[in-house]
């Protein structure tokens, strides 16, 4: 019998904390020991409509606001999410899986967006030309729009929403914030840190629940943008959706992210950086690597004794689990029994296909969490293009190793998947990786760098079917998305 106390998780609405009447409800997993540690309500159409309406009544006040007072609520909130960093990990670590650093990594990189966010009296400043024509001066004005929206995936429960949501609310936007059904809790404690750094009523709303919640921020006339990150195929969907109501959209997408291996790489390091960037939080983030590109017969030899063996150390557990604290990489579980069902039926299907499973991580049992939903690290080899497995983003701890004869053949490789969104070369050659960073069709790259994941000062996103968005997320890039460019051309004539 479960001891976890199931908490209860609320609306954060206009302000205030509300349980919505006779909604269904949800429960959250522990997806390492199946327990219930969470219920939250399933909010309808309705209820978001009322977020909706708290963040339309709050935009004319919020906008009007002064730059550098709509970044002090900011300010605070860094402050709460500072004090609170190893609750929130933790947090996270619970309802989602991945080990407590990666956890910790990840409200880190929130952080950093947040200190970006509190820039915009700087990041939001206009364009000025005087003398733009003959006693004409010309000015470009960013202002803000109105409301907008995010639908945010599981596999980072307390980053996600901070690619967007400093950005949109500095620059004079309000805003509603769909959680994921799957992990709603990290955003439900960040509320009540919300709530305390001192945001008006209505510029900030967190509403749990699932399609209901999505299909409102969707429909609703008084949204003007959307934000999400999730499957390619649900990123078609709702830029399709938003296109033909005019409606902006950012939907960051799917992935297969590709390793290239150069012969000069330095074998020990490339090894280690490629184990972190594999297996960490399962394989279930959207730059983690799931293909190794191996150049030449030896690299490609060694590489697979290198990293299968090192493959096989990898510690597979609870993540809150004392024993593995310490410990620098800990594969967790995936997030529900469905992934682990159908990273499980991948696997299989790799094998259908006559890749050779070279480590097999189904069946995997960890002692005190018999009921999570663990997948071990898995190695395939002799993998070829057009094999499922190289084609479909699996989200899991599941690697596959190709080999290719040159450069000019890893970059055709890469260049003819159908994702682009993140990709890395090792190698110590300045010819090889300047060609690789100017020729590969991705929107991240990597040289030497496992997860080519920007910083928060810089855009994040990828290219071709990964990305199904103009503006990329975070940075200096992401205020074009939250404000319009209003263009004044003035002349004034000498008064007599």
């Amino acid at each position: 019998m479960s001891t976890t106390e199931v908490r209860t998780l609320r609306n954060y609405i206009n302000g205030e904390f509300s349980v919505p009447e006779g909604c269904d409800w949800i429960e959250i997993e522990n997806p390492s020991t199946t327990e219930i540690i969470a219920r939250a309500p399933m909010s309808s159409r309705a209820v978001t409509e009322d977020a909706i309406a708290a963040a339309k009544a709050a935009y004319p006040q919020w906008a009007r606001t002064p730059a550098d007072r709509r970044v002090l609520p900011l300010f605070n909130l860094r402050s709460l999410m500072v004090d609170n960093m190893d609750m929130l990990s933790r947090l996270i670590s619970e309802e989602m899986g991945k080990s407590v650093p990666d956890a910790q990594a990840e409200m880190k990189r929130a952080l950093e967006n947040i200190e970006v966010g509190c820039g915009m009296p700087v990041l939001q400043q206009g364009d000025k030309m005087i003398g733009a024509s003959w006693d004409i001066d010309g000015e470009v004005l960013k202002l803000p729009m109105g409301v907008f929206g995010m639908i945010a995936p599981f596999n980072f429960p307390g980053m996600i929403p901070f690619w967007f949501l400093p950005y949109a609310v500095a620059s004079g936007n309000t805003y509603v914030v769909k959680p994921s059904s799957q992990v709603p809790c990290t955003m439900a404690k960040i509320a009540e840190l919300i709530d305390e750094a001192g945001f008006p009523k209505g510029v900030i709303n967190i509403v749990t629940g699932s399609r209901d919640v999505s299909n409102a921020l969707l429909e609703s006339p008084d949204v003007v943008g959307i934000s999400m990150v999730g499957s390619t195929r649900f990123c078609e969907e709702l830029a399709q959706r938003c296109a033909k109501v005019n409606k902006r959209f950012q939907a960051m997408g799917s992935a297969k992210n590709h390793l290239v291996v150069m012969p000069d790489a330095k074998m020990d390091d490339v090894v280690r950086n490629m184990i972190t960037s594999g297996y960490g939080c399962a394989g279930q983030r959207c730059m983690a690597s799931s293909v190794i590109v191996a150049v030449g017969e030896e690299t490609y030899r060694k590489t697979i004794d290198m990293f299968v063996e090192a493959s096989k150390n990898v510690i597979v557990a609870d993540p809150l689990d004392p024993k593995v604290a310490g410990e620098g990489v800990v594969v967790g579980p995936v997030i529900t029994k469905k992934a682990k069902e159908f990273i499980e039926s991948m696997i299989q299907t790799g094998v259908d296909e006559g890749a050779n499973l070279v480590l097999d991580g189904r069946g995997i049992k960890v002692e005190g969490s018999e009921k999570g939903y663990f997948v071990g690290p898995t190695v395939f080899t002799d993998v070829k293009p057009g094999m499922e497995i190289h084609k479909i983003e699996i989200f899991g701890p599941v690697q596959c190793i190709m080999k290719v004869e040159s450069l000019d053949e890893a970059i055709e490789l890469l260049n003819n998947h159908l994702y682009g969104n993140g990709a890395s070369i090792y190698t110590q050659n300045g010819w090889w990786s300047r060609r690789f960073k100017l020729e590969v069709e991705c929107g991240m790259i990597g040289v030497n760098v496992g997860i080519p994941a920007p910083v928060a000062f810089l855009p994040f996103g990828g290219m071709k079917a990964s990305q199904w968005a103009d503006i990329k997320a975070q940075g200096r890039k992401v205020v074009d998305f939250f404000t319009q460019d209003k263009v004044i051309t003035e002349r004034y004539w000498r008064e007599d």
